[in-house]
């Protein structure tokens, strides 16, 4: 028989944002618990494509209590962040309880129950840190099922140069999509097509050796109203009118759709200057499938020996958290910032908000403001146990757990 598992604080995820989180709760003597599904941290990284970078500044990419990568890439590789993240979660030891996968979720007399395969945990305060981009979102064409070709998501790209002597159609030109783009740049396929519904946001990686993204700071100083004609401005500057290439605007800007929408920009490392010289194509959206081409709004068909889709990624939040009215319509949580959710008190989302810095730098903000609420309720309760008076309405269990450890 499992013994249930006690704790004040339980943190889902062993990936950049829960353990950031773990990290900011131990550094205020929090006792916590790390529940993560698989066999080590940084599954997912490992399980992206080998030629991946970030897209975000190394200097962007440090978690909190540690220091920043020492990889002297500007834009770190996939390896790189599994090496840093591996190195990071070695401070927690046992803390971390691998190949533990939450079945179900339920909250009864202020604790939160998490029933898993190794049996339930009970806790006070529960951070979910399962990870924006969980699962690969693969939308469901007409006829894919009779399609003679290949059909991946971006997630499983491979190696570049696998795709030498082929017709590749890639279907998206987002943040994704034009690491794709970027990649099969350099290498030799037959034919590269990109079927679009609306053009990306997208700025260089870099200007005369200069990243961009390290004027993220700057670009948070500015009023949100401002962004998208900024962004704008850069974009044709720095591009000149993709529209003559088949990348129409987005009916939203860049600043907008981030904020709004968490769609964050693309960076050029070699695509935009494939579609200029002919070598790459924009083609409109696709809508359907035949056994020996790839249907298109415009009519057009396509006949690629590998489609590639760059259509994003789910928070996969729906079956666990969806009973508790703490998600927005698209399965996001309603506050994705390391903010309460008022609707269940001791609940806390991490790693679903964006900034322009880039998620380390997110997940080091919400780890902190995390850990500096739980702390601040940890410090009342310790109080009222020691004056001998409870709260009404406030249960004994939460009282011990949140005094626990301090």
């Amino acid at each position: 028989m499992t013994v249930p598992h006690s704790t004040t604080a339980i943190v889902i995820g062993a990936g950049l944002s829960g353990l950031a989180a773990a990290t900011e709760l131990r550094a205020r003597n929090i006792p916590i618990t790390i529940l993560e599904a698989s066999d080590r941290v940084a599954d997912p990284w490992r399980a992206r494509h080998p030629k991946l970078r970030l897209n975000i500044h190394r200097h962007f990419a440090r978690l909190p209590g540690h220091h920043t990568p020492r990889n002297p890439d500007t834009f770190l590789p996939r390896d790189a962040v599994v090496d840093y993240l591996s190195e990071y979660a070695s401070q927690f030891d046992a803390d971390i309880h691998f190949e533990t996968r939450v079945l179900s979720i339920r909250r009864e007399d202020d604790i939160w129950q998490i029933e898993t395969n190794r049996g339930i945990y009970f806790s006070a305060h529960l951070i979910v840190a399962t990870g924006r981009e969980k699962v690969p979102d693969m939308p469901v064409w007409p006829g894919m099922e009779e399609f003679g070709g290949q059909i991946i998501h971006a997630a499983d790209f491979g190696d570049p140069n696998e795709y030498d002597g082929k017709n590749v159609l890639v279907i998206g030109a987002g943040n994704s999509g034009t690491d794709v783009l970027n990649h099969l740049s350099r290498s030799n396929p037959a034919q590269v097509w990109v079927s679009v519904r609306h053009g990306p946001s997208i700025l260089p990686s870099r200007v005369f050796g200069f990243s961009l993204q390290r004027l993220a700071n700057l670009f948070t100083l500015f009023p949100k109203w401002s962004l998208d004609p900024i962004f704008s401005i850069m974009q044709r500057a720095f591009f000149g009118n993709l529209r003559r290439h088949g990348l129409r605007r987005h009916v939203m800007g860049g600043g907008s759709r981030m904020l709004k929408d968490g769609v964050t920009f693309a960076l050029d490392d070699g695509f935009v200057s494939a579609l200029k010289s002919g070598r790459f194509a924009a083609v409109s959206e696709t809508i359907g499938f035949s056994p020996y081409a790839v249907e298109l709004a415009s009519g057009r068909k396509i006949h690629a020996d590998v489609v590639i889709c760059a259509t994003g990624y789910r928070a996969d939040l729906d079956e666990l958290f969806g009973h508790l009215g703490a998600l927005d319509n698209k399965g996001y949580p309603l506050h994705p910032m390391g903010q309460e959710d008022p609707q269940n008190p001791g609940l806390w989302f991490t790693g679903y908000g964006l900034l322009f810095q880039g998620f380390f730098h997110a997940a080091g903000i919400s780890a902190n403001r995390i850990a500096n609420h739980i702390e601040t309720r940890a410090n009342a309760s310790s109080q009222v146990q020691s004056s001998g008076r409870l709260p009404q309405g406030t249960s004994q269990y939460v009282q011990s757990l949140d005094g626990a450890g301090r």
